[in-house]
């Protein structure tokens, strides 16, 4: 029997349920009539129940993810991006001399800028030199609103020097790396983006892909199973590859690898970078900017999806949105017809092209990732991959350190949700514990009990807090971020792909991580499978630099 994942009903309907506690809806009295029909909880970590359900129980299911979809929610958490910008008083304008683009504050009509409902936050449009605008009208100053390092006890991280993972495997301090590392600009020194460095984007490329690698094997594994497994071998902290090589029998009966994963993606497997999709969702992003470029709709995406992207390869609100879309439904209703994931991790691992191709320009990239993510995700969701495209757009100028990218991509997330509370929550965790298993101890009493191990918002937060805690180092990063667990893959590219950009030359990043690459992407995006990453920075820079 073929049990699709992440779309049959009744599995669907426990999750929603689940969701709508999360979002402001009362669903008790759904509930109620789907446990009296006999009804069961989603699957704790599978994508699909492993039996199907009754014809009856099925229809119910569609029926009641309906009746829940008509509930109200008693928070304020919009998905329109005119309304997020009105809740972002720190919103950041665009860079002096920037291009005419969505972030553009000239006033030019360029697509789906939406700044009337945040003109209140914003100033009056005037260039510092009186220099007219590309488009004819002149261009806001470069507020640039945290860009610069924000000085020591006036919002910055704490004095303390953060631990590391370092080249021995302990908590130590950061190592600063030739030709790279974490950089800061001067404090309260707003500057125009320099321009982006071809190999700045091959590290990132190869962060992200390390990051991916290292976490594939433990994804789906609970955090006291990435411990032992890590253990067993001498690899806690982490700070290499996992590796099958000396674990005890009854430990790997107990906790086997991820079983499509581990063939792959444990240190005596690999020979290249096998495919996944926080791989194959920046080369579709990559394809989108070459055909469509920066102004591309949402309604692209999805065009793309459907000429290039293998059904087969999404998951989760990625599945559900391609389903809609098949059933003729438009978007942004894919992302919100019976898709209870529609705020889990999804869109987040979509947002690094847009950061990249937007240098020095976080309010551009955030408003990017917003018309991507809206395909099939909403409000938390989407503030998920905001956030990263903002921070990732920060790194990429080279000039400031990771705190002041972290703080400008929290500038784009209302600070009134949930996910802004949980970034907030896991930086001071990391500012205040040395010990990092401490932090991700603490977000795990915070979140596991009512979080799938999916979702956006505690796997941002841990992403956040990796990167403050090894204060932007790259193994330190991406160590910390997949030993955090949940969606292991997806943090460790992440924070990889961040961290990546930070050390700026993939010369800065070690050997042992990125020689076991063999310069190799496998994919089943057409074109690009077994691609070298050297390749992929070069046409990612094209697209950076084009006007």
């Amino acid at each position: 029997m073929l049990r699709l994942t992440w779309v049959q009903p009744e599995d669907l309907l426990g999750h929603e349920l689940r969701q709508a506690r999360q979002d402001g809806r009362e669903p008790s009295a759904v509930e109620a009539r789907w446990r009296a029909a006999g009804g069961t909880d989603a699957p704790p970590r599978a994508g699909a129940s492993p039996d199907r359900a009754s014809r009856y129980l099925r229809q119910l299911a569609e029926d009641l993810l309906d009746e829940l979809a008509d509930l109200p929610s008693r928070l304020n958490e919009p998905t329109e991006l005119a309304e997020i910008k009105a809740l972002c008083p720190q919103w950041p304008d665009a860079p002096r001399g920037g291009r005419c683009g969505p972030s553009c504050g000239c006033g030019c009509d360029v697509a789906d800028r939406a700044h009337a409902a945040a003109a209140a936050h914003r100033l009056e449009p005037r260039a510092p030199d009186g220099a007219p605008h590309s488009c004819g009208r002149s261009c806001l100053p470069p507020c640039l609103k945290g860009l610069g390092g924000a000085p020591r006890g006036d919002g910055g991280p704490p004095a303390r020097a953060k631990p590391s993972v370092g080249e021995g495997g302990r908590w130590g301090s950061p190592r600063p790396k030739a030709g790279g590392g974490t950089r800061q600009a001067p404090a309260g020194v707003p500057a125009p983006a320099p321009p982006p460095n071809a190999r700045a984007y091959h590290a990132a490329w190869l962060g992200r892909a390390v990051g991916c690698l290292l976490g594939k094997p433990v994804e789906k594994l609970p955090l006291h199973a990435i411990r032992e497994l890590a253990r067993a071998t001498g690899n806690w902290p982490l700070h290499h590859y996992f590796t099958a090589h000396g674990v005890p029998r009854d430990l790997l009966l107990a906790h086997p690898w991820n079983r499509r994963s581990a063939p792959t993606s444990l240190a005596e497997n690999i020979a290249g970078m096998p495919e996944d999709d926080d791989l194959n969702y920046p080369l579709l992003n990559l394809l989108l900017l070459q055909r469509h470029g920066r102004d591309f709709s949402t309604t692209d995406v999805a065009a793309l999806w459907l000429d290039e992207l293998p059904a087969g390869r999404t998951f989760t609100a990625e599945r559900v949105a391609y389903r809609n879309l098949l059933t003729g439904i438009e978007p942004p209703h894919t992302a919100r017809h019976r898709n209870p994931f529609r705020e889990w991790i999804g869109a987040l691992i979509r947002a690094d092209a847009h950061g990249w191709a937007n240098p020095g320009d976080p309010a551009a990239a955030a408003e990017q990732a917003h018309r991507d993510a809206t395909l099939t995700h909403t409000a938390n969701g989407v503030y998920a991959a905001m956030f990263t495209a903002a921070v990732i757009a920060t790194a990429a100028t080279g000039t400031h350190d990771v705190h002041a990218c972290l703080r400008t991509g929290r500038s784009v997330v209302p600070p009134h949700s949930r996910l802004a509370h949980a970034i907030d929550h896991a930086i001071r965790l990391a500012g205040e514990h040395a010990d990092f298993d401490t932090v991700v101890d603490e977000l795990h009493a915070t979140h596991s009990a009512t979080h799938h191990w999916v979702h956006a918002i505690p796997n941002t937060a841990l992403i956040a807090a990796a990167l403050t805690h090894a204060d932007g180092d790259f193994t330190g990063s991406v160590c910390r971020a997949v030993s955090g667990g949940w969606d292991t893959d997806s943090n460790g590219a992440t924070a990889g792909s961040v961290a990546g950009l930070l050390a700026g030359d993939p010369d800065a990043l070690p050997d042992r991580w990125t020689a076991p690459l063999k310069n190799r992407l496998a994919t089943s995006v057409a074109g690009f499978d077994g691609t070298g990453f050297d390749a992929l920075a070069h046409l990612t820079h094209l697209e950076a630099t084009r006007s």
